[in-house]
């Protein structure tokens, strides 16, 4: 049951990460367009949209990791029990989270990549 509540999380948070970095590459078609135009090259512009992806990926595991330790401290010291945390996870998650944002800004970053300057200038 586990097992399938984070592979239903995650696979969630690759959707929710990759909408938003397809939005943001189709809302800034045109700065697209200059930097190609300028001379980005398409490598140039991939890697910016991933570098995003992989950072809003990276704060999630970060937030989250921090909000589920201060669930878990909050409701232990309200049932008077004694907290016991996982180092481990609190450390992974970011890295996990950084992954997952790598995966979801794969496809986004390669449409990026692959708009020709003069068609994204037009638009």
């Amino acid at each position: 049951m586990r097992s399938a509540l984070t592979t239903l999380s995650t696979v969630l948070g690759i959707i929710g990460i990759a909408n938003v970095t397809l939005v943001t590459v189709i809302e800034r078609t045109g700065e697209i367009g200059l930097r190609r135009a300028l001379g980005a090259s398409r490598r140039q512009v991939a890697g910016q949209f991933l570098v995003e992806s992989t950072t809003i990926g990276l704060l999630g595991g970060v937030v989250g990791a921090a909000l589920g330790m201060v669930v878990v401290v909050a409701v232990s010291a309200v049932r008077e029990w004694t907290p016991v945390l996982d180092v481990r996870l609190a450390l992974g998650a970011p890295v996990a989270g950084a992954l997952v944002g790598l995966l979801a800004g794969l496809y986004p970053s390669l449409r990026a990549a692959r708009m020709e300057p003069v068609d994204a200038l037009r638009s």
